[in-house]
């Protein structure tokens, strides 16, 4: 034991100081002597882990099921069908656990969306076992980030800072800390085994610190702590074939955690920065066409006349490398960098241009409501009623994850019951068309819905396909 431990240090201190001798790292300074190779992370535990706590929440679902186990038996089922012997909807409490960081004094929580969504409430346990109730500040599905409070009265609670994730390097090393599966308070170690993972899918900004710590059911929400004792990020899912951790586990940067909690507690709007243009990953088959050495970066496709990227110069056919600094290797990244991005801060661009390299700068921006999105609830005996339907703008495209360029009328929610909740009209659809004619804005499908018909086709399109519904008057 004592010699593997011996080999165990040895590496420590040569991997560090090794790292230590790269120019522009002089802060990880090797330990000089064994009292500092046998250092424990219990300290940096002790101090931080109180700010970690658990989300308990509780949902109230409703299902149908049969009126008496009999009528799970297929011999009565032969007799008296599939439908008398549903009983009335039944309410059942569903109960589930996560984790969550205390990142503000004043109780300002942060965890994930999916830990909480659909949640009728959300309890607190602290460290010391104290228990409040929590009200949802803000929910941001496509981050899967929401923010949570607590009211403590006037004591300050303990909290962990937010870090720069952008200087976190592969090798470092850091903490896990959370509930997974409900065992209680844990601690795991481990290092940042990659950056950037955009590959993983988890949500629309996929743009994960990948690391070896093992994270567990029950950890989602919970801290991914730097050995400063600052935030890197919330740790949120796992890579796994058993449903355990497999080494392979993944949090969101706190740099995308810092955009989601701005002006969460004032109940102000999240405000995510636009760059007015479209692009895509420059492959090794784009790079080649193009007479680039290397793949790198994402190529513009199309500028938008209301766009920062207009203003600032940028062309189709451009090259983004770099944003403010930090290397741009795939859409996913781009999409990351430009939405953590300060509202009214100058971004610095390094962009490729046919036979030249520039380094351009714009204003990053809100994106515009062009058209104002007139929202309507359409009313009357046509297959969408029931539908809440807007224009669509960036500033609407933006809210839905669409693409900023998209046009036409966007259903933005369907009432229970209504026509268009029976006919399976879903959240997103964009209405192409009533009765052959093309539909544009909410003006012009009120004032085609309105007028009787013996028939009904809406054209809509969903997920980049048209479909047509046919339906009787």
């Amino acid at each position: 034991m004592r010699t593997t431990r011996h080999i165990f240090s040895g590496l420590i201190l040569l991997a560090v100081a090794t790292f230590a001798a790269v120019p522009g790292h002089a802060q990880r300074a090797a330990p000089d002597n064994r009292e500092q190779v046998m250092l424990s992370f219990a300290p940096l535990v002790r101090a931080a882990s109180p700010a970690v706590v658990n989300v308990f929440t509780r949902k109230a679902v409703r299902s149908r099921g049969p009126a008496s186990p009999l009528f799970n038996d297929p011999f009565f089922r032969r007799f008296f069908g599939d439908s008398l012997g549903l009983a009335q909807p039944r309410e059942r409490i569903e109960n589930s656990l996560g984790s969550g960081v205390i990142v503000r004094s004043d109780g300002l929580i942060v965890t994930n969306f999916h830990v909480i969504e659909g949640a009728d409430a959300i309890t607190i346990v602290l460290s010391d076992r104290r228990e409040f109730e929590a009200t949802i500040l803000r929910e941001d599905e496509r981050t899967d980030l929401a923010i949570l409070k607590i009211d403590a009265g006037d004591e300050e609670l303990p909290n962990i800072a937010l870090s720069n994730s952008d200087d976190l390097e592969v090798g470092d090393l850091v903490l896990a800390i959370g509930n997974p599966f409900g065992v209680g308070k844990t601690v795991t170690s481990g290092i940042v085994s990659g950056l950037a993972r955009t590959q993983v899918g988890i949500s629309d900004f996929s743009f994960f610190i990948q690391t070896d710590a093992a994270i567990n059911p029950g950890n989602s929400g919970g801290a991914l702590l730097r050995m400063d004792g600052t935030l890197a990020g919330i740790n949120t899912a796992i890579f796994s074939r058993s449903g355990g951790s497999q080494g392979i586990g993944f949090a969101i940067p706190s740099s995308m955690v810092r955009t989601v909690i701005d002006g969460a507690a004032t109940g102000a709007a999240l405000r995510r920065a636009w760059l007015g243009a479209s692009f895509e990953t420059v492959t090794a088959d784009i790079a080649d066409a193009i007479g680039l050495p290397r793949p790198e970066g994402v190529i513009l496709s199309d500028i938008h006349t209301q766009g920062p990227a207009l203003r600032a110069g940028l062309r189709s056919g451009d090259i983004i490398t770099a944003f403010n600094g930090q290397p741009v290797f795939d859409t996913e990244g781009m999409r990351f960098r430009v939405a953590t991005g300060i509202v009214g801060d100058e971004a610095r661009l390094s962009v490729r241009r046919p036979g030249t390299e520039l380094e351009l700068s714009l204003v990053l921006e809100l994106p515009p409501e062009i058209p104002s999105r007139n929202e309507r609830v359409l009313e009357g005996r046509h297959p969408i009623a029931g539908a809440t339907v807007a224009n669509l703008s960036p500033a609407v495209a933006e809210e839905m994850g669409r693409d900023h360029f998209e046009l036409g009328v966007i259903v933005r929610a369907i009432a229970s019951g209504s026509p268009a909740h029976r006919l399976s009209f879903q959240v997103g659809d964009v209405i192409f068309a009533v009765n052959d004619i093309e539909v544009e804005t909410v003006v012009q499908i009120r004032e085609v819905t309105a007028k009787p018909a013996p028939q009904w086709t809406i054209t809509v399109r969903r997920d980049g396909r048209l479909f047509t519904l046919a339906v009787a008057g």
